[in-house]
């Protein structure tokens, strides 16, 4: 195997652990958001209020960001495989 196929291997695994790393975070940050959700919705059943909705909303937005940027860098990480 010649230098640059080792060069051009090396870099996509690079792009791959970036891409893995950067999707993990926003995986956190919604698993994250979703806990606080629901710990709102159980002290709500149960007699704490706090601001369930506002929470609930947070969850949905960060969720939904986290899918959108996932399947961005996905499509990056795709792009540029394909150029190497």
């Amino acid at each position: 195997m010649s230098s640059e196929e080792n060069r051009k291997k090396f870099n996509i695994q690079v792009l791959e652990t970036f891409a893995a790393l950067i999707t993990s975070a926003f995986g956190l940050v919604a698993a994250l958001s979703w806990n606080e959700a629901i710990k709102a919705a159980v002290a709500e059943v149960f007699g704490t209020a706090n601001d369930l909705m506002g929470m609930a909303i947070y969850a949905i937005i960060v969720t939904i960001l986290a899918v959108l940027m996932t399947i961005l860098i996905a499509r990056t990480l795709a792009r540029a495989k394909e150029k190497l």
